[in-house]
């Protein structure tokens, strides 16, 4: 896995073996973080990644100058290995918690420039995700929600969808509360 631009471009992080993700493939990073970068300066912004499994959508947060990260994963190894890498940057506000996404989308008191999901392939719950984010008071007021999902999931008629991009064989949809 490697941060594909930014401050720490081309840093290569080894995940350990065994640990239950899948990256974010770099041809799908490139075209997530160019739809943001023509809609976001990305220095100091607040970012959420919920099922943040290797950290690879965090670093390339840091590497682009975030000034706050909260990332979610329930796996103990993936928080292990996530608050590891954290280390290896300039001190920020890099934070990662053990827990469940529903659990951390109920009790965050942070706002956000951008929620970021990733859920494993096997997640049954997408349109529950999608509401509860955007229900939550998560977002600032310009903020936007970004989740992965398969390609068979359609949330155009979600009050809050504002497009779905795919790259490859990876979807985002994009949602916030000017729809």
């Amino acid at each position: 896995m490697r941060i594909i631009s930014g401050k720490y471009k081309s840093k290569v992080m080894r995940a350990p073996q065994g640990l239950p993700t899948r990256p974010t493939t770099d041809r799908a990073k490139e075209g997530l973080f160019s739809w943001m970068n023509a809609r976001f300066d990305m220095e100091g912004l607040v970012v959420m990644d919920l099922f943040c499994g290797t950290g690879n959508i965090c670093y390339e947060f840091i590497s682009r100058g975030a000034s706050k990260i909260i990332a979610v994963d329930k796996h103990p190894a993936c928080v292990k290995f996530v608050r590891e890498q954290f280390s290896q940057f300039e001190p920020g506000d890099f934070q990662v918690f053990c827990t469940d996404a529903k659990v951390a989308i109920e009790r965050s008191k942070d706002t956000f420039d951008i929620v970021f999901a990733d859920p494993p392939y096997d997640y049954k719950e997408h349109l529950y995700l999608a509401n509860a984010v955007m229900n939550a008071g998560l977002l600032k007021p310009d903020g936007i929600f970004i989740m992965e999902h398969p390609a068979e999931i359609n949330f155009k008629h979600h009050p809050g969808w504002l497009e779905t991009r795919h790259y490859g064989r990876v979807y985002f949809s994009f949602f916030n509360f000017q729809s």
